[in-house]
């Protein structure tokens, strides 16, 4: 498993390049914040829902400070997936580091 910042990842979807975002957080976190154009799949719910991931698919895996996420992409390696990626630090970082407007919670 790769992982990436969130300063890294805002340069690349500033370059247009989209990973598919997987955020496992809990339905009130996301009413909390979110990046945009997310897939959202609860940690929870990964196993049921596994076939909505496309495993040929670069996936970013987004959490709040990225333990969850972490968990989540080595379930998805080990389940085949061949470009997973931890986001380091989640999404507080994200609010912290990219966009200060970002709710903290």
């Amino acid at each position: 498993m790769r992982h990436m910042t969130v300063r890294q990842l805002e340069e690349r979807l500033a370059q247009g390049e989209a990973p598919v975002l997987l955020d496992v957080r809990e339905e009130w976190e996301l009413a909390r914040c979110q990046l945009a154009g997310i897939t959202w799949i609860p940690m929870g719910q990964i196993v049921a829902r596994i076939n909505e991931l496309d495993k040929n698919k670069e996936t970013v895996v987004v959490c709040h400070h990225g333990i969850r996420s972490w968990q989540v992409a080595k379930f998805l390696e080990h389940e085949g997936f061949g470009d997973v990626i931890n986001l380091t630090g989640g999404i507080d970082a994200w609010a912290k580091e990219v966009d200060p407007t970002m709710p903290l919670y």
